[in-house]
């Protein structure tokens, strides 16, 4: 069943619906994008140097569920613009997610042979089941954070898959060694980058491409431009990321990684949607 069968029939249901989702989240910006990106580093830190007991430590539903909280105004931020063609992208996105990764562990092809360390709940075929919630928001904060940079080179193709293609590489030179560090996987061999194999990084230049793509194909560029000028919190997932795996690769020493975290930190400063009104406490102050 697709997203968009999900969503109310009635034009006014769904946008109450959507206004609804969107006041939760502008509500609670500061816990979701700082406050859960923070506590998560913590807890992977400390179950990956085994201070925490068995019971806590990677505890996928703990896990899942503050990556879901994370992921939220993504989702809440683009919803407005998902329709059925949309959803129908997304959904093929989610399949080659699961294809390309299956492929991955049972040939190497095109990741380099690796191996999950720690539980991400249910498996399916050898990679888990909750994999597009990982997967997918990569690819897609990437193709925003890239619309919102390029501003009118964004309607060019070339700049656009380009800039895409560059993005969701560095975002995975930041991910993929706090990864390893914490044991989440392994690669065969280990790797010259931080444990992680160069062929990984080929391999995400075909991800990047196949999202640019389908994300082409699936949305309406001018209503998602719109959409993220209107929508302040539609990147806090961004931030999350930055906030998260730069916090991880610094506390293990990984310098590199840690400084492309704080260039994609830098990109997302440009877009001039961070300040005191993030902060609850700050906000109010800036008000009065």
């Amino acid at each position: 069943m697709s997203v968009a069968a999900w969503l109310p029939d009635d034009p006014a249901d769904r946008r109450s619906w959507e206004a609804a989702l969107e006041r939760l989240i502008q509500e609670n910006r500061f816990t979701i994008a700082v406050v859960f990106p923070a506590v998560g580093a913590l807890s992977l830190i400390a179950s990956a140097e085994g201070w925490l007991p068995d019971p806590l430590a990677f505890n996928p539903l703990f896990v899942l569920t503050g990556v879901l909280v994370m992921r939220s105004p993504l989702v809440v931020g683009v919803l407005p613009v998902v329709d059925r063609r949309a959803a129908l992208g997304v959904a093929a996105l989610a399949a080659y997610s699961y294809a390309i990764e299956i492929v991955g562990v049972t040939t190497g092809w095109p990741y380099g042979f690796f191996e999950y360390g720690v539980s991400l709940g249910p498996m399916l075929g050898g990679v888990p089941v909750a994999l597009p919630v990982f997967f997918l928001p990569l690819v897609a904060n990437a193709y925003l954070l890239c619309l919102l940079l390029l501003g009118p080179l964004a309607d060019r193709a070339v700049p656009r898959l380009l800039s895409v293609i560059a993005l969701v590489l560095a975002m995975d030179v930041v991910l993929d060694p706090g990864a390893v560090a914490l044991g989440f996987w392994r690669y065969e061999g280990g790797g010259l980058f931080y444990g992680v194999p160069l062929s990984n990084y080929a391999g995400w230049v075909l991800s990047a491409t196949v999202a640019v793509v389908v994300l082409d194909a699936a949305f309406d560029r001018t209503a998602l431009g719109a959409r993220l000028e209107a929508c302040e919190f539609a990147l806090d997932d961004m931030v999350s990321f930055v906030l998260l795996w730069g916090g991880v690769n610094a506390i293990y020493g990984n310098w590199i990684p840690a400084v492309v975290a704080a260039g994609i930190g830098a990109g997302l400063l440009r877009t001039d949607r961070f300040d005191a009104g993030m902060v609850p406490w700050l906000g109010d102050a800036e008000r009065r």
